[in-house]
């Protein structure tokens, strides 16, 4: 079967609703790519899921419309090569940064944000240890 690029209009009030529409259409088998734009409320869905199967998940809750069903688009290679020398020219004028530096900083950032999961400690069971008193 082949990909398919299915649009639905799905009326959802705010992101906390969005985020609830995508998780129930994601629970389908043969989804590989799904994106909603909030500004006019169209849910893309990009795969090999059948479009009925995506409509009535969803309109269980949100009132949900089929806009349209086609084949996913690729871009063609004759603009793709076009369009390279352009892009070419421009990365040769910006200088390479250290990713290095950056990615330490991020690692810092994370480990302050959930030092729980970050932190390690070191358990030492009561069997292991001679001193100890266990009674039975």
């Amino acid at each position: 079967m082949a990909e398919k690029k299915i649009v639905v209009t799905v009326d959802v009030a705010d992101d906390n609703e969005k985020r609830k529409a995508m998780m129930v259409v994601s629970v389908l088998s043969g989804i590989n790519f799904m994106s909603m734009d909030m500004k006019t409320k169209k849910m893309t869905v990009i795969g090999t899921v059948d479009p009925v199967k995506v409509v009535d998940k969803l309109r269980k809750r949100w009132n949900a419309h089929v806009i349209s069903v086609g084949p996913k688009e690729e871009p063609k290679k004759a603009e793709t090569k076009k369009e390279e020398p352009k892009k070419t020219e421009a990365k040769k004028e910006e200088p390479k940064k250290d990713s290095g530096e950056h990615i330490g900083q991020l690692v810092k950032l994370y480990q302050a944000y959930n030092p729980h999961l970050t932190t390690h400690y070191s358990v030492i069971s009561r069997e292991e240890d001679p001193n100890s008193c266990v009674i039975c």
